[in-house]
């Protein structure tokens, strides 16, 4: 059973409040630390991209807080992204096809998108608060390594952005990025990142 972390309240709702204005957080996840923003808001997608001056034909990530919610984003699941998701031991980003509800330029030129289930209390409870899925891109500059933990974040990066959460700061442990599997309406999936 996941132990219960302390969030402070008022850091918290800084970063919800962030999200609701159409801001960019930069926040810790389950994998490394990332940049964030509303997935359905396509002007604050855009900042984003401009911020990192990332290749707009990219697309980025998009986190959930539980697999209850893919249905709003994604046309068709095939029942096998269920077990995948329960299954994997490590975080696990999979690449649906057909996403819907999101905005444009989260969404890859033939329609699909990479959603991740995430396992991280500060998260988890955000997007359920939120009650929309938030984008979740590295927190470097294109081109340059990401951040495996706090410490590594460029600091004109840690400027750029309208809220920087503190839960998690202090973690010096280095993540990894997630496994990147692209799953087929029909079940037949492929291992894009192990």
């Amino acid at each position: 059973m996941q132990q219960r972390v302390a969030i402070d309240r008022e850091d918290f709702n800084q970063a919800l409040e962030t999200l609701k204005a159409g801001g960019i957080i930069l926040y810790p996840t389950d994998t490394i630390w990332g940049l964030g923003c509303d997935a359905t808001n396509p002007d604050a997608v855009e900042k984003i991209f401009n911020l990192k001056g990332r290749d707009k034909g990219k697309s980025m990530i998009v986190l959930l807080g539980n697999d209850n919610q893919l249905q709003s984003y994604v046309q068709e699941i095939p029942d096998v992204a269920y077990e995948l998701i329960d299954v994997s031991e490590k975080p696990l980003t999979i690449i649906y096809s057909n996403a819907k509800n999101l905005a444009a330029n989260v969404v890859a030129e033939d329609g699909s998108v990479g959603i991740r289930v995430v396992n991280h209390p500060f998260c988890e409870q955000l997007i359920q608060r939120f009650r929309k899925p938030i984008v979740s891109t590295s927190a470097n500059f294109s081109g340059q390594p990401s951040a495996r933990n706090f410490a590594e974040i460029d600091p004109i990066l840690i400027e750029s952005v309208d809220y920087v959460v503190k839960f998690g700061q202090d973690d010096l442990t280095e993540g990894k990025a997630s496994t990147i599997m692209k799953l087929d309406p029909s079940g037949k999936f492929e291992f894009i990142r192990k």
